[in-house]
This record gives structure tokens, C-alpha cells and sequence, in this order.
């Protein structure tokens, strides 16, 4: 494996989010298959206001999870503390990827959020439980 890059945290956050505003997201990828310290990212990427990089983020996950599975949970320490965002769509967002990582560390965290205020989240957290429980890989 190489050596991680040698770039500061928050300008490497600044250029993936930019790199997915501009739709290279197979470089995206290529970027944590290079250096898995990245995906310590994926909590941050997913607050940016840009559709793209939204919708990245999601695509990165989904990719990611066929070919990484054995990093992909490194992305669910990031993702968590959005359960208990203010914004009912970050936290809908982060039941969402929790279900698409579909790792078993995440279903304490999903129970709770299907007690969520947001009917939305509540729904989602439900469906993202049943995805982990139906696909038990991790």
C-alpha cells in the first residue's frame, strides 16, 4: 500500500468535495482505495450544500462498498454523530448510508433514530436496519 497523501485534512476535504462538484468521482474513488485515512471524510462531505456532492457521496458509498467492503466501515464514525443533526435530511442521509455500508456496529444507532422526531428519518432508520439484518455481511 502507499503512503497516505501528504495534504492537510481540511484542504484534502476541500479538494474531494470540489473534485465531486465537478463529477470526477471515479478519482474520488481511486483517492480512498489509495489512502483509507479518507474515509475519516465521508461525515463532512455529506454536510456540503452542493447537489453534487450529495449526490457523490452517495455514489462513492455504493461503490465502495462492493469494491472496499473490508474498508467501507471505516466511514461509520463519521457518519453517525449526523443521527443527531439538526437537519432532518442529514439525519435521514446518514440512516441511509448507515443501511448501504450495511455494517451490524451501526444498529444501535438506527434503533434509536426510529424514534426520531422526523417521520422521514424514522422511516429510512427503519428500512436501513432492515438492510443490515437481511444482508448480514459484517
Amino acid at each position: 500500500m502507499m503512503k497516505p497523501f501528504n495534504i492537510e485534512p481540511s484542504d484534502m476535504k476541500t479538494m474531494i468535495a470540489d473534485y465531486m462538484d465537478k463529477g470526477f468521482l471515479e478519482n474520488i474513488i481511486d483517492m480512498f482505495k489509495h489512502d483509507v485515512s479518507l474515509y475519516a471524510c465521508v461525515g463532512d462531505l455529506m454536510k456540503d450544500e452542493r447537489l453534487m456532492v450529495r449526490i457523490g457521496v452517495s455514489a462513492l458509498i455504493d461503490t465502495l462498498r462492493h469494491e472496499e467492503p473490508e474498508n467501507i466501515s471505516k466511514a461509520i464514525a463519521s457518519i453517525l454523530p449526523h443521527l443527531k443533526d439538526q437537519n432532518p435530511v442529514l439525519r435521514s442521509d446518514a440512516a441511509y448510508f448507515l443501511g448501504m455500508i450495511g455494517h451490524k456496529e451501526a444498529l444501535p444507532f438506527l434503533t434509536e433514530a426510529t424514534t426520531d422526531k422526523d417521520e422521514n428519518v424514522r422511516i429510512i432508520a427503519k428500512e436501513a436496519i432492515e438492510e443490515i439484518e437481511s444482508n448480514p455481511s459484517f
